[in-house]
């Protein structure tokens, strides 16, 4: 039957995620930990540990206790790694906050796990979040740093803004960073911390409504961060390329934890993914291995410049997020030099990889599925009275061990939902096992899209739109698309007497949803097919754009 379970000779690190740090410190200390290439910075271990806790006793001064919620919102900086280390040294939980939010995102976010703080960049891209929070909490115009006290945010007091001269009521990242502090109080508090505390917040979201908080223990993270780059036969001698977001697991559990894992060095290129960048950071850096989306890898292998970077070093890396094309994976394996990359598959409620192919699977075996069974999980694929099925048979994967979420943040009721009494995650994908244990993923039981690596869940961008006054009924969907493997589609139904045209739509969500929701397509209508108990059927309008637009449906790994 479809039931496999990883191996368990390489025991599970009991560490919490500053033990880890101490202990790459020691034995790495004047290795290279960290380049940001965008902004001048490097750091060996033992510089990346001691502003690591400079950042951790200011905290400390500033109030922040073990428990504590403090929300990072802001592209991949080295304020950002430093925070993601600093909490964790003190036992604050450290809350992920998209860098495309919005403000009703954003004041979601924050309300729903009560963040005590909040450190934030100032703008990047069409964002600017000092504007955006000023505007949800307009009372940081006269408030003392630290003593915030905002109606429509009513748990947040501390506002940290990265760089120097900071607005009215926010303390500056510099001058925070500038502060004589006195760090011998780390250990004792550092002492007090156990594994199983959780340490990180991600929000993550359903077909159900809004988004949930994906609680992360030090123990699941530590070991999924140690066993995603053990795949990957990373050493301290490499040198890993991170152009994906820090915000995701990807670049905070699978990259920058990794790192820390094995003493290798992290090389981040810029604020946010810029294909060209990304490459001119592996050439200069002499980068030995490389993360992506598919999407990502497609857009650096389209440069035109693209023969004149020297990949010579690179031979691993990871491709995730997202279904990769078969043709994609081999362009890179032979045009990138990356002979030993491999596929991962996950979601953040396991922390976030369960399947990984090795770098020494055949050539066959790594563009035709997300490979096996990672060591210390145990995965089942289940038909829907839940019974295992046989091997070669589709049906839902399930998940258990280490890596399972400690559960949603504040919400016993969906925790259950998602976890079984005997501990199995129900993941909501549709997969199949072959008699060797490689899973192939086949589909999705829920209907949520994956946009290029950014997941779109239908039912929350739907309950936006309904809130437009001339909408009547609304349902979103995905459709395949050769550049981010899937996009959303919007099928409107206007109200009696109303004339809704797609651009308004489109117009309604700008600016107020992230980018990447806003959906690719509208289509105004006069009906929506439903089935004989009116559900909305999907599959049929996706059909249906799918012949329209004259999409042909990817063969993916």
């Amino acid at each position: 039957v479809s039931h496999v379970k990883g191996g368990t000779d390489v025991a599970l690190i009991e560490l919490t995620i500053p033990q880890q740090l101490a202990k790459t410190v020691g034995m790495f200390p004047d290795h290279p930990a960290a380049v940001f290439c965008e902004q001048g910075i490097r750091w060996t271990y033992t510089e990346f540990a001691f502003e690591v806790d400079r950042l951790a006793s200011t905290l400390v001064n500033l109030g922040f206790v073990k428990g504590d919620r403090i929300g990072v919102w802001s592209p991949n900086r080295a304020e950002w790694l430093l925070a993601q280390f600093a909490t964790a040294r003190i036992g604050v939980i450290l809350v992920n906050i998209n860098p495309a939010y919005r403000p009703v995102e954003l004041e979601y976010a924050l309300n729903k796990v009560a963040c005590k703080g909040l450190i934030t960049a100032r703008a990047f891209k069409s964002s600017n979040y000092i504007e955006m929070l000023q505007g949800l909490a307009p009372e940081l115009a006269t408030a003392t740093p630290g003593a915030l006290d905002a109606i429509r945010l009513p748990h947040l007091k501390t506002v940290i803004c990265m760089g120097p001269d900071a607005p009215n009521g926010m303390f500056s990242f510099d001058d925070v960073m500038a502060t004589q502090v006195d760090t011998s109080g780390l250990d004792t508090i550092t002492a007090t911390l156990d594994r199983n505390d959780p340490i990180n917040i991600q929000f993550t979201s359903g077909t159900t409504g809004q988004p949930k908080g994906a609680c992360l223990t030090h123990r699941n993270i530590v070991n999924n961060a140690h066993f995603v780059t053990a795949a990957m036969e990373l050493t301290h001698a490499d040198r890993l390329c991170i152009p994906v977001p820090f915000y995701h697991c990807f670049g905070m559990v699978m990259g920058t934890l990794g790192c820390v894992t094995k003493g290798a060095a992290m090389v981040v290129p810029s604020e946010g993914f810029e294909p060209a960048v990304t490459l001119r950071a592996v050439s200069d850096e002499k980068c030995t291995a490389l993360f992506g989306v598919p999407t990502m890898f497609v857009a650096e292998l389209a440069l035109p410049d693209f023969g004149t970077y020297d990949l010579s070093n690179l031979r691993t890396g990871i491709m995730a997020g997202s279904p990769c094309p078969i043709q994609v994976m081999k362009d890179v394996q032979s045009k990138m030099n990356m002979a030993e990359v491999t596929i991962a598959y996950g979601m953040t409620e396991t922390s976030p990889v369960s399947f990984q192919s090795n770098v020494d699977d055949p050539l066959d075996r790594r563009v035709s599925s997300v490979g096996r069974i990672h060591p210390h999980v145990e995965v089942k694929v289940v038909d829907e009275d839940g019974k295992t099925v046989p091997v070669g048979a589709q049906g839902e994967l399930m998940t258990r061990g280490y890596s399972v979420m400690q559960g949603y943040w504040d919400d016993d009721a969906l925790t259950g939902q998602a976890i079984d009494p005997e501990g199995w995650m129900h993941t909501g994908d549709l997969a199949t096992l072959d008699d060797e244990g490689y899973c192939n993923i086949t589909g999705r039981v829920k209907d949520m899209i994956c946009r290029g690596g950014e997941n779109i869940y239908p039912r929350e961008v739907e309950e936006y739109l309904y809130t437009h006054p001339a909408v009547s009924e609304v349902q979103v969907f995905g459709i395949p698309d050769d550049r981010f493997g899937e996009i959303s589609c919007a099928w409107v139904i206007p109200k009696a007497g109303e004339i809704l045209a797609p651009e308004d739509i489109k117009t309604f969500c700008k600016g107020q949803i992230a980018h990447f929701k806003v959906p690719a397509h509208v289509r105004i209508k006069d009906s929506l097919p439903m089935t004989v108990t009116g559900k909305p059927q999907k599959f049929i309008m996706r059909d249906a754009m799918i012949e329209e637009l004259g999409l042909k449906v990817l063969q993916t790994a």
